[in-house]
């Protein structure tokens, strides 16, 4: 993390991992032209994007921990601490209901490198996803880093989620009905848009 270490810092982390049967995987080999791709919103930064987020705030903007986010309501320590979204528990419930059928075909976790970063990689060859900006608002911390650090458009949707968290590319036929389950799960569903015939990349519409 550049400027937040110094030399002779060290990160102690956990992780953890998971094991799948492997006739459950999915990795995007199903995904295709006309899958519907649903977003699931993030709750903020999500830890990614804190490098420049760091330099907009304290360095160009000038704020201190304890002075208001503009535009966001709560303070800057606050707005800066927001957890990461665990969008695990909703999607497992959405798998369990179709143990019988392939109605997921693909999952993309947006962390760092955004939405045009991390979605494609679920994407094979010929496909592309069509989203739509105005499906969602995007949340008022990206507005003020955008604004504030003079950031241009295509920068911000590299380095941050820009408030959508998880992806899924599910069957149009069943579509309306994964994002009944994952509402009810407590998640924020977006209609993002869909999947076509074009080279693997994100068209923002």
């Amino acid at each position: 993390m550049p400027g937040f270490y110094d030399s002779g810092d060290f990160d102690l982390v956990g992780f953890a991992v998971g094991i799948v049967e492997k006739s459950r995987i999915i990795d995007g080999r199903r995904v295709q032209a006309g899958d519907v791709l649903l977003g699931l919103a993030s709750d903020g930064l999500h830890s990614n994007g804190f490098s420049l987020a760091r330099k907009i705030v304290f360095d160009v903007a000038g704020l201190a921990l304890d002075d208001q986010m503009p535009g966001c309501g709560r303070t800057v320590a606050d707005e800066l601490l927001v957890p990461t979204r665990l969008y695990a528990p909703a999607v497992l419930k959405v798998l369990a209901h179709y143990t019988r059928k392939q109605v997921v075909h693909g999952m993309a976790h947006v962390t760092g490198g955004g939405l045009v970063g991390n979605v494609p990689r679920v994407l094979g060859p010929g496909l592309r996803a069509e989203i739509r900006r105005r499906a969602w608002t995007v949340p008022p911390v990206f507005v003020f880093l955008s604004q504030a650090g003079g950031v241009a458009d295509e920068e911000m949707w590299r380095v941050f989620n820009m408030g959508v968290g998880f992806v899924l590319a599910v069957s149009p036929y069943y579509a309306d009905h994964v994002a009944r389950i994952l509402q009810r799960a407590g998640e924020r569903v977006l209609r993002l848009g869909r999947v076509t015939r074009g080279p693997g990349e994100v068209v923002l519409k």
